[in-house]
């Protein structure tokens, strides 16, 4: 089977947009719901908007960086409260904990969007995601949310070369997901909790780390960083520094992954029949 060049698929894309008529991307900033909201805009101008929620899972610099991006572009960008740790079942972190949160989620755009006589909801699933444990998709599909990238079969890959083509600052940006996923399934989730990983993954990248995770082990800190980036810890000065920083946020002991980053390092734990 002959390979589809990503512009192919960047044209399936818009007339895929194009059809809908209208549509209401749910933003959070990252490499993938960038790119759709940037294709959408351009072929639906007014009748797409983008619709970001605050909570204390989503990282503040993660939502500055989203609302500067629909400044400088020009897109309707509506901001939602959505906290998550009030939903029944999510604080206690099960491993469907992804569902409780996107149904929530998409209940409060869709009240949105009707408001603006918009059609669709769409999210940032490309087809790389369908790879992985995902509970949140399942939550997508109840509340008829579409996934376009999905659909005009968009990988990561194919999404930062086409980023990088129209010029998008996000092309090469980390990924991302919600400070939730740090904590194993099973462990409680609360404010203060997310608050300490945000810090400590702040403070990892202000000193030039930049695909990091903190997975917060009750008081110990598994960090995660890109495989090319572990010898950057290997000075004693550095690994004496980030000790000492990352204590002060409540944290006793802290690791480093030896494996590095990988994608849903937390699912390891789960057992597949």
């Amino acid at each position: 089977m002959l390979d589809i060049h990503p512009n192919e698929k960047k044209q399936k894309l818009q007339n895929y947009i194009k059809n809908l008529g209208s549509i209401a991307i749910a933003y959070s900033g990252g490499v993938d719901s960038t790119f759709l909201l940037k294709i959408a805009h351009e072929v639906l101008a007014e009748r797409c908007i983008a619709i970001t929620a605050k909570s204390s899972t989503y990282p503040e610099r993660e939502y500055l960086a989203a609302t500067r991006f629909c400044q400088e572009h020009g897109i309707h960008h509506i901001s939602i409260e959505s906290e998550e740790l009030d939903i029944e079942g999510f604080a206690s972190n099960p491993i469907n904990r992804c569902y409780y949160c996107k149904k929530e989620l998409y209940t409060k755009i869709w009240r949105v969007v009707k408001e603006y006589g918009i059609l669709h909801i769409a999210d940032g699933s490309n087809l790389d995601d369908l790879g992985d444990f995902r509970p949140g998709m399942e939550a997508a599909r109840e509340q008829n949310v579409i996934s376009p990238l999905q659909e005009c079969k968009l990988t990561k890959e194919d999404i930062r070369y086409l980023s990088k083509e129209m010029e998008l600052p996000t092309w090469d940006k980390p990924s991302f997901a919600c400070l939730s996923s740090r904590f194993p399934y099973g462990h409680t989730i609360t404010r203060e909790k997310l608050s300490m990983v945000e810090q400590a993954e702040d403070y990892l990248r202000n000193l030039g780390f930049r695909q990091i995770r903190v997975r917060h082990h009750g008081d110990i800190a598994r960090i995660e960083v890109d495989r090319d980036e572990r010898e950057l810890f290997f000075h004693q000065d550095k690994m004496d520094q980030i000790s000492t920083n990352l204590k002060k946020l409540g944290f006793s002991y802290i690791t480093l992954d030896l494996q590095g980053y990988r994608t849903g390092s937390m699912n390891e734990t789960i057992i597949k029949t």
